[in-house]
């Protein structure tokens, strides 16, 4: 008997066949067929014997797969695509009480409720969805030990992107306020089914014990949101949308008029949303 129940499981191209599960455009799917690849995604997320993992969008199950032979205690896996939940439900049946099939949008659950602590999230992302995805979690990241997901390159890029890049932009600022991202590595388009027109990255994200600056989500972002929203202009023209006197907000941050909005670091942004909101106050 072979001791991990994957090995006696048909590979993935056969279910899929079987269960008639063609890659859907409106569901974002782009599917991976290459064990090695889903071996390391799942081995970047660490140990996960003692952890519940939550997965978006498992499709037919490869990564699936991967995260139960690695030693998931548990996964809670998250699919809207109803084609998929049959092939999914003979997974469950190799591994007992270790994978429970939510039928259900992403967007629209919360998987703090659906599992226990300690969790993570590990994901090939839709990438028509990836980034409200991504924002959501931000929100609660204490909630979760870590996030391990594949992304778009470019996606990846921005989270992670240093002031004075290309790709720093409002979700650099929001993410890295409240984690750490690194990208890991790289994923070609030809691993997939179909192929992707982009690359895309595995990044592994974890919640900082602390935000870097104290500031309210809700402020930052509405700086941030402006201040990008021109990104080419000076802070004191595109942050005018914020309805409020520009340059008395600046002056109470200690932020230069004529900055530009990839000029500021995280901790500069939340020094600005701590005057924003102190102004709105008055």
């Amino acid at each position: 008997m072979p001791s991990d129940p994957a090995a006696a499981l048909p590979p993935l191209r056969v279910v899929t066949a079987r269960h008639g599960i063609v890659p859907n455009k409106r569901f974002g799917q782009n599917f991976l067929f290459d064990l090695n690849l889903t071996g390391r995604i799942a081995r970047t997320a660490g140990r996960l014997d003692e952890t519940t993992v939550i997965e978006i969008g498992p499709g037919p199950g490869g990564l699936t797969r991967a995260l139960l032979a690695a030693g998931a205690r548990r996964v809670v896996a998250i699919e809207r695509d109803r084609r998929c939940l049959a092939a999914l439900g003979e997974l469950a049946a190799a591994y007992p009480g270790r994978l429970e099939i939510v039928a259900g949008d992403a967007l629209q659950l919360d998987p703090a409720q659906l599992s226990e602590k300690p969790r993570k999230i590990v994901a090939n992302l839709p990438y028509n969805i990836a980034t409200p995805l991504l924002l959501g979690w931000l929100e609660q990241i204490r909630e979760y030990e870590g996030l391990t997901l594949m992304l778009q390159r470019e996606v990846a890029e921005r989270l992670v992107a240093a002031p004075r890049s290309k790709a720093y932009g409002r979700l650099s600022v929001l993410a890295q306020w409240v984690a750490a991202g690194r990208i890991v590595f790289d994923v070609p388009p030809r691993a997939f089914v179909p192929p992707p027109r982009v690359t895309s990255s595995v990044v592994a994200i974890l919640p900082r014990p602390e935000p870097l600056a104290p500031a309210h989500r809700a402020a930052l972002e509405r700086v941030a949101a402006a201040a990008f929203g021109q990104r080419r202009k000076m802070l004191r023209t595109s942050l005018k949308t914020l309805g409020l006197p520009v340059d008395v907000l600046l002056e109470r941050a200690g932020v230069a008029p004529t900055a530009r909005a990839e000029e500021l670091s995280v901790v500069e942004f939340c020094t600005l949303a701590r005057a924003f909101e102190q102004y709105q106050s008055f």
